[in-house]
C-alpha cells in the first residue's frame, strides 16, 4: 500500500453518495487518504422519484443533484467518467481514456430491469430506471395523445390511448397514479374524451404492492380503480411486439405504450467483471444500455456499434462486511450486491443500499485502522408509495397510513434524505419542485402555494414603499433626527434625542404619530410594550450615545431602504428590514396602522420584486456567482443554485 491510501467509489447511486460521505467525514483532516467518487452523470438522481418526471409532475431537475454540490465543501474528488473494466490483481479501473489505481473499492454500480427472457419485451418496453428513460416516457406520452387527436381511424386512435404497465410493484404502481393525472390533463388540452383513454397495469401475481399490508393493497387498488386504471392480476406476459403485448390465456394488448416495470437484477457493469455471483440473470444476454441510459427499446434508434450484449449479468456475491468473497478489498453497496440475511435475499430498496453503505465505509476505516470489522445487520423501517400527487400509502414503523398523511410522511423522508446529502440547499430545492413550482396543482398543496404572480404587477408596489420609507426618512433628517446638538456625536444632547418614551413630552405623544400631512394619526398601541419601556428606561435614557445611534441608524435605514427599494437594489434585505423597521416602530407604541400595509408589501416584495425593472437584475447574478465560488457555501451547501469553482 503506498503512503497515501486511494479509496475509490464506483458508483454515485444511494449507496455510492452514502459511502463516500461517511468515509470523507472520518477522514475529512487527513491528508494521507484520498477519496475518489466516479460515476459517468455529473449529479446523484433520486431514482424514487422517477415516476414524477416520467408523468410531467415534476422537471428534470428535481431528481437531480449534482455531485459538485454534494462533494463541493469536503475532500472527495469526483470524476466524470465511465468504467469499462477492473484489473483486480493491480488494484485499477480502466476507462477508454484512464485509469484509477485504488487501495480499497467500494462498487456501488446498481441494477438494471430484468426481462426474464420474454422474447421481444425488451425491444418493444420503455423501462422507468433512469432519468434518461422517464425522459423518454415523458415525451412519449404526450406524443401519444398530439397523435391521437389528428386520428380518425377509431381502433388506431386506441392503440394511442391504451397505456400498458407490466408490474404491480412501487415504480408501477407510482406510474399508473401518475399517469392518470397525467390523462386529465391532457385530454384537456387534447380535446380527447376521457374515457377512450385505459390505463391498464398487469401483474403475475395476485395482488399490487406485495410488500404492503393486504389493508393497503386493497385500499391503493380500489382507489386507482376509481380514478379510471385498470388492473390485470394474476396474469403472465408472454412476449411483446411492436404495439402489441402478448398475454398466456388470454387476447393480445393492442398499444403503442408498454412500460416494463416487472423487476430488477444485475447491471450491464457486473457482466464485465470478474466476480462471484450469487445468482445469474435469467435473461444473460439480454441487449442492454448504451451510454445514454437506454434500458428498455422502444421507440429508440441505434446504430449496431451503439448496443452491447449484458453477457453474464448478475448480483455479486459478498460477505458479512459487505466484502466481495473474492477480493479483501474490494467492497459492495446497494442494488447490486447478493447477500442472504436471516433466509432472506437483501432487497433492492434504498434502505439496502444506505445500510449496506455504512457497513462497508465502517469496515473500510476498521481495516486501515486495525480495528474489528462489523457485520451487516439490516434495520428496514417500512415502505411509501404515492398514488398520484395528492395521496398515497404507507407502512411504516409497523403503523399503516393513506391519503394525505401517507403522502406527506413519503416527503417527511425524503427531506430528511436530501438534508443529509446536501444540506438545506437540497431541502429547499425539493420544496420548490415538489410544492412551489409545480404546474396543475399536482401536489398536497394543490395550487395554493404554487400560483406565481408577475413580478411587473410588484414593480409598482416597490417603488410605493421605497417612496414612503425615502419621503419619512429625510422628513425626520430635515426635523433634526441626524443632528446631535452642539456638543457632537460623542455627546450628543438628550434634547436632540426624540426616540419615544424618553422625555415626558414625547411620551405623553406615543398615543399618536406623525403622517405625511403633518397631523397626528392613532397609534396602533396605546402604549409602548413592556420590554421596550425597560429597554427606554434601563439602557436609552441612561445612555445618550447609545439612544442617538440608535435614532441615527432609524433614520439612515430608512432612508437606505427607500434608495434600495426604488432602484431594486437589495430588494430581499430591504424588503426584510422593512419588516423589522415596522416592527420597531410599533412595539416602541409609535406605529400606526399604514405600518401594517409596508409590512404586507414588503412580503410580496421579497419574491424577487428587484429582479423586474431593477438592478437585482444585474447586481444578485454577479452576487450569486461569487457567492457560489466561496468556500463558506460548499462547506454549508448554501448555494443559490449550482456552486462554482
Amino acid at each position: 500500500m503506498s503512503a497515501t491510501t486511494k479509496i475509490v467509489v464506483l458508483g454515485g447511486g444511494y449507496g455510492g453518495v452514502e459511502a463516500a460521505k461517511k468515509l470523507n467525514k472520518q477522514y475529512r483532516k487527513n491528508p494521507n487518504v484520498e477519496i475518489t467518487l466516479i460515476d459517468k452523470n455529473p449529479y446523484h438522481t433520486l431514482l424514487t422519484e422517477l415516476h414524477e418526471v416520467a408523468a410531467t409532475r415534476v422537471e428534470p431537475e428535481a431528481v437531480k443533484v449534482s455531485f459538485f454540490k454534494i462533494f463541493g465543501g469536503t475532500k472527495v474528488k469526483v470524476v466524470i467518467d465511465e468504467i469499462e473494466g477492473i484489473d483486480f490483481e493491480a488494484k485499477k479501473l480502466q476507462s477508454d481514456n484512464y485509469e484509477y489505481k485504488y487501495d480499497y473499492l467500494v462498487i456501488g454500480a446498481g441494477a438494471q430491469p430484468e426481462f426474464f427472457g420474454i422474447p421481444g419485451v425488451q425491444e418493444n418496453s420503455f423501462t422507468c430506471w433512469s432519468l434518461e428513460d422517464a425522459l423518454r416516457i415523458r415525451d412519449h406520452v404526450e406524443d401519444c395523445f398530439r397523435r391521437a387527436a389528428r386520428e380518425p381511424d377509431r381502433e388506431k386512435r386506441m392503440r394511442f390511448l391504451n397505456f400498458t404497465i407490466a408490474g404491480g410493484g412501487f415504480t408501477g404502481i407510482e406510474l399508473a397514479g401518475e399517469l392518470f393525472e397525467r390523462r386529465d390533463i391532457l385530454t384537456q388540452e387534447y380535446h380527447i374524451d376521457p374515457s377512450e383513454v385505459r390505463i391498464t397495469v398487469i401483474e403475475m401475481k395476485d395482488a399490487i404492492l406485495p410488500t404492503m399490508p393486504l389493508k393497503l393493497q386493497k385500499k391503493s387498488q380500489k382507489y386507482l380503480e376509481k380514478n379510471g386504471c385498470d388492473f390485470m392480476l394474476g396474469t403472465k406476459i408472454t412476449g411483446a411486439k411492436p404495439g402489441l403485448v402478448t398475454l398466456e390465456g388470454q387476447d393480445p394488448i393492442k398499444t403503442e405504450t408498454f412500460i416494463w416495470t416487472a423487476g430488477v437484477h444485475g447491471s450491464e457493469f457486473t457482466s464485465k467483471v470478474e466476480l462471484t455471483k450469487g445468482s445469474v440473470s435469467p435473461s444473460a444476454g439480454a441487449v442492454q444500455a448504451s451510454p445514454e441510459g437506454i434500458h428498455g427499446m422502444a421507440g429508440c434508434h441505434f446504430d449496431d456499434d451503439e448496443m452491447c450484449v449484458a453477457g453474464q449479468r448478475g448480483r455479486i456475491k459478498v460477505n458479512e462486511f459487505m466484502q466481495s468473497v473474492d477480493y479483501e478489498n474490494v467492497f459492495m453497496v446497494g442494488d447490486m450486491i447478493w447477500f442472504v440475511e436471516n433466509d432472506t435475499l437483501l432487497p433492492q430498496i434504498v434502505e439496502t443500499a444506505l445500510q449496506t453503505a455504512h457497513t462497508a465505509a465502517h469496515n473500510i476505516i476498521a481495516d486501515m485502522e486495525r480495528k474489528p470489522m462489523k457485520p451487516f445487520k439490516s434495520n428496514y423501517h417500512g415502505h411509501m408509495v404515492s398514488l398520484g400527487s395528492k395521496v398515497g400509502v404507507a407502512h411504516v414503523g409497523g403503523m399503516s397510513f393513506s391519503g394525505f398523511v401517507a403522502l406527506g410522511i413519503k416527503h417527511l423522508i425524503n427531506l430528511h434524505y436530501l438534508f443529509g446529502v446536501a444540506g438545506v440547499n437540497a431541502v429547499w430545492e425539493y420544496i420548490r419542485g415538489q410544492f412551489l413550482d409545480v404546474k396543475n396543482g399536482r401536489t398536497i398543496t394543490r395550487e395554493h402555494l404554487s400560483y406565481k404572480i408577475p413580478v411587473y404587477w410588484a414593480v409598482p408596489l416597490r417603488l410605493w414603499l421605497g417612496y414612503k420609507w425615502l419621503s419619512e426618512g429625510l422628513d425626520k433628517v430635515s426635523t433634526g433626527w441626524l443632528n446631535p446638538g452642539p456638543d457632537g456625536i460623542l455627546n450628543p444632547s438628550p434634547n436632540n434625542i426624540f426616540l419615544p418614551g424618553l422625555t415626558d413630552e414625547i411620551s405623553a405623544a406615543t398615543s399618536a404619530t406623525p403622517g405625511d400631512s403633518g397631523v397626528w394619526q392613532t397609534s396602533i398601541l396605546s402604549e409602548p410594550i413592556g420590554i421596550y419601556e425597560w429597554f427606554a428606561e434601563t439602557i436609552l435614557s441612561i445612555h445618550p450615545l447609545v439612544a442617538y445611534g440608535a435614532q441615527a441608524g432609524a433614520v439612515i435605514a430608512q432612508v437606505f431602504f427607500g434608495i434600495c427599494l426604488l432602484a431594486g437594489l437589495f430588494t430581499f434585505l430591504a424588503a426584510a428590514g422593512s419588516i423589522g423597521m415596522s416592527g420597531f416602530f410599533i412595539v416602541s407604541g409609535w406605529g400606526n396602522v399604514e405600518l401594517y400595509w409596508y409590512m404586507t408589501a414588503a412580503l410580496v416584495l421579497m419574491g424577487g420584486a428587484g429582479r423586474g425593472l431593477g438592478l437585482d437584475h444585474y447586481v444578485m447574478r454577479w452576487l450569486k456567482n461569487w457567492w457560489n465560488s466561496t468556500w463558506i457555501a460548499k462547506r454549508t451547501y448554501l448555494y443559490t443554485g449550482e456552486p462554482r469553482s
